[in-house]
Parts: C-alpha cells; sequence; structure tokens
C-alpha cells in the first residue's frame, strides 16, 4: 500500500510517498481501508517533533510512529477475532491521537475498536474526516469547565479555521451571542457558520475593546492571560484551545492564579478523544443539518506535504482534507 512516511523529525521536506505492507489486525483491531483523511494543528506538532511529543510517543531522537494522520474515514476491511462490533464492509470515522498511533495519512490501517464509530450514512467520507478531532474539540471546551449558557457572549478567537467553525456552529446552536475574530479574509466564512459579529484582528484588538464577553474560546493562543482576563465579564471563563505551546505551558501555569484570585476562570479542557457520547451528539447535528464541515481544500495522499505547507501559512478556511484513491494494485 502507499502510505506518507516520515523518518525524522523536520519540515514538510521529510514526508515521503512510500510503498509499506499493509498492516494485520490484531485480535481487538479493524483493518480499515482510508477514504479521508484530515490536518490537525498537532500534526504539525508530531511532524517537528516538539519536546512534549518526543516524550509523549516514545521517539526522542526520530518518530516512533512513521505515519502520520489522526482523523479517519473510511471502510472496514477485515477485523479481529474480538471485534464485535465491527464488520467488514462498515464505514466509519474515528480519532486515532494519543495513545493510538496515529497512521491515517495511508491507505490502509489498523484501528483499535474502541477507536471508531460508525459513520453518519447522510455525510461524504470528506465531510466525516473533518469531525473527530476537530468538532469534538469544540464540542468539549464549550461545555467544558463552566458549560455555556443560552444568551451568552461568546468570543471565538481563530473562528475561521477548523476547530473555529465548527466552535461558532455549536455555540449557536446553544443559543449564544458569537463573535469570531480572525484575518480579513476569513471574515465572510465566520458570518456564513452563523457568528453575530466578527472582528478583524489585523485591524482591531478584542482585548482591548469595551465588550465584556461570558466565554472566550481561543483556538490561536498567542496572548497574556492578563489581556483575557481585561475582556472577559465578571464570572467570564477563558478557554485555551491551541496555538503557541510556549504560550499555551505560560498560560497553563499562570491562569489557575489569576482563577483563584475572583470569579473570573482561565485554563485548559481536558480533550478526551472518541468519546461516544460527543460523536453521537455531532452525527445528530449533522443529520439534522445543524453543524456541517467547512471544508477548505481537497489534496491526495501524494501532497500531503503541499497540503501542511498551505495549512501552516494560516490561510485555510475551515479545514483541509486528505483524500485517499484505491485501485486493484493497492
Amino acid at each position: 500500500m502507499k502510505a506518507m512516511v516520515y523518518e525524522k523529525y523536520g519540515s514538510p521536506d521529510v514526508l515521503q510517498l512510500k510503498e509499506v505492507e499493509i498492516p494485520a489486525p490484531k485480535d481487538n483491531e479493524a483493518l480499515v481501508k482510508v477514504h479521508a483523511a484530515s490536518l490537525n494543528a498537532a500534526d504539525f506538532e508530531y511532524r517537528r517533533g516538539v519536546f512534549v511529543v518526543r516524550l509523549l510517543y516514545r521517539g526522542l531522537l526520530k518518530p516512533k510512529y512513521k505515519i502520520l494522520g489522526s482523523d479517519i474515514a473510511g471502510q472496514v476491511e477485515a477485523v479481529g477475532r474480538n471485534v464485535k462490533q465491527f464488520k467488514p464492509g462498515d464505514e466509519i470515522w474515528g480519532d486515532l491521537s494519543y495513545p493510538y498511533g496515529l497512521g491515517t495519512f495511508a491507505e490502509y490501517v489498523c484501528v483499535p475498536e474502541n477507536a471508531l464509530r460508525l459513520k453518519p450514512a447522510s455525510m461524504t467520507f470528506e465531510e466525516a474526516a473533518a469531525v473527530p478531532t476537530a468538532a469534538v474539540v469544540a464540542l468539549q471546551n464549550l461545555r467544558g469547565k463552566r458549560p455555556i449558557q443560552p444568551g451568552q457572549k461568546v468570543l471565538i478567537n481563530g473562528a475561521g479555521g477548523g476547530v473555529g467553525t465548527f466552535a461558532v456552529q455549536l455555540a449557536k446552536y446553544f443559543g449564544a451571542e458569537v463573535t469570531g475574530v480572525d484575518s480579513t479574509e476569513k471574515l465572510d466564512i465566520v458570518r456564513s457558520v452563523g457568528a453575530d459579529h466578527v472582528i478583524d484582528y489585523t485591524k482591531e484588538d478584542f482585548t482591548k475593546g469595551e465588550q465584556r464577553y461570558d466565554l472566550i474560546l481561543d483556538v490561536v493562543v498567542h496572548r497574556s492571560v492578563f489581556d483575557y482576563k481585561r475582556a472577559l465579564s465578571r464570572e467570564g471563563i477563558c478557554v485555551f484551545i491551541g496555538g503557541s505551546m510556549t504560550r499555551v505551558f505560560l498560560n497553563m501555569l499562570l491562569g489557575p492564579l489569576i482563577s483563584m484570585t475572583g470569579s473570573k476562570k482561565m485554563g485548559l479542557v481536558k480533550w478526551e478523544p472518541n468519546k461516544k457520547e460527543d460523536l453521537g451528539f455531532l452525527k445528530e447535528l449533522f443529520e439534522a443539518g445543524k453543524v456541517v464541515s467547512v471544508i477548505d481544500r481537497r489534496y491526495p495522499l501524494s501532497e500531503v506535504p503541499e497540503a501542511f505547507r498551505y495549512l501552516e501559512e494560516g490561510h485555510a478556511k475551515g479545514k483541509v482534507v486528505i483524500t485517499v484513491e484505491h485501485n486493484d494494485k493497492t
């Protein structure tokens, strides 16, 4: 089979399309024929080999897992003898983030049964591949430390990206008044997914305005916690999702200290990938037309390096999806 392999950490140039053996599923695994996958910010960190990734995946000098990609949508090809919930032919979606070992930038991948869910029949593979990380992260952070309530003023920084476009839609579904912050070129997308107000961060700093927010969801963390505190309402909460790992780490240390000195709260929400209830809830919303996958570009498996370069430029409106074609020679 073809797979996008990397033997060392570095730029997109370390990714190479190679022929490798089709893996055999263990007793608790399904062999999945991948039809689509998608890129996430975490994929950059895996590829670059940031310190946390090297520790988490036990690959201090070189990658332990040679194939990147966590989001998956595909079809079950074969199952191990202990797999009970799936059978060959089933269309599935899932998330192979830690501790599942990644591997979706390939024609086939073996996946533990508990990392898979049946794909909504109404969704294409590409639409489904956009969901498992980005939409679940958005949902869990909106319902995390202090769950979103109808009528609240919610600001989403980075609203035009993969997580952001889902977060805007979900916040509107929960009845919030939503402000989306992003670059000029993304504001139309932010409006199209339901934002009540938009802010162009190249022209306006939301932390210096007069508006106060009950919930700030920051997907592109690059500010001090003191900036966020100024923009929160008296009992507001700010949740950090992504962005600079250094800034997230600093805010993670300082956030609890600020939270101790008043009613404003800041911090991280524990992420639980493949949570059955969350994917089930999202499935219902998609089938009801309440939430859609916003896909900016699609790249074939052979062009994963180009997909990385595009996403790292910061211009993607929604998700970047990898499509996988199959033929009889696979």
